[in-house]
C-alpha cells in the first residue's frame, strides 16, 4: 500500500514578500517603541534632576506672607543664594522652609517705628504689598544694622509673622537660603510669575 504524499504548497513570491514586509514592519515598530521609551526615560530623568537641583516646590503654611501668599498655595523657588532687597525667599529654619521678604542686606540700617513704618538707611520703604502696617512682635532695638553676610527679612503680614524681629530667628545667613520665589502655580486663579 502506497500512501500518497500530500503535496507541499510553495508560497508565491508575492506572499513571501508580504510576509517579509510584515515581519520587518513588526521589528521596526518594536524598535520605534524602544527608542520612544528610551527618550521618555531620559527626559524624565532630566526633568527630575532639574526639579530637584534647580527648583523647589513648596506649599504655603500659615498667613505670615498674606496677602502676597495665602495658606495652601503652591510656590516654586529657584535655587539660588543671590537675592536682593524686595525678593521673597525661602530659607531653612528649625527644619522647615520659611517664606519671607528681604528688607535689608549686609550693612543696611533698619528702623521700624511704632506704626509699623519701615526705614532702610533712613529712607521710608514703600511697601505696596502690605495690607496693614504693624510693628508686630519685636525683640530688637532699632535702629538695627544688618551684619555682614546676612539678610533682614520680614513677613508681609507683620502682625503675625515670625521673622528677623525675633531674636531666635534673627537675620538670615546666605547658607540658610533655599531660593527666590519665581512662580505661584496653585491655585490656578492666582498663577503668577514673580518679579
Amino acid at each position: 500500500m502506497d500512501k500518497e504524499k500530500p503535496e507541499i504548497e510553495i508560497p508565491s513570491i508575492e506572499l513571501l514578500k508580504m510576509e517579509l514586509a510584515r515581519v520587518e514592519s513588526r521589528r521596526n515598530f518594536r524598535k520605534t517603541l524602544l527608542n520612544i521609551a528610551g527618550v521618555l526615560i531620559v527626559a524624565a530623568a532630566i526633568a527630575a534632576l532639574i526639579a530637584t537641583q534647580v527648583f523647589v516646590l513648596i506649599r504655603v503654611n500659615g498667613s505670615s506672607m498674606s496677602p502676597t501668599f495665602e495658606a495652601e498655595e503652591i510656590i516654586i523657588l529657584r535655587r539660588t543664594q543671590e537675592v536682593k532687597a524686595g525678593d521673597t525667599i525661602g530659607f531653612y529654619y528649625g527644619g522647615s522652609i520659611f517664606l519671607k521678604r528681604v528688607i535689608g542686606t549686609a550693612g543696611d540700617k533698619i528702623d521700624i517705628d511704632q506704626k509699623g513704618n519701615v526705614y532702610v538707611n533712613d529712607e521710608l520703604l514703600e511697601e505696596p504689598y502690605l495690607k496693614n502696617k504693624n510693628l508686630g512682635k519685636c525683640e530688637l532695638e532699632f535702629p538695627y544694622q544688618v551684619p555682614e553676610g546676612m539678610y533682614f527679612v520680614l513677613g508681609d503680614n507683620r502682625a503675625v509673622s515670625l521673622d528677623s524681629r525675633i531674636k531666635s530667628i534673627g537675620c538670615v545667613q546666605s547658607d540658610q537660603i533655599v531660593g527666590r520665589t519665581v512662580i505661584r502655580v496653585w491655585p490656578l486663579t492666582r498663577v503668577e510669575i514673580m518679579r
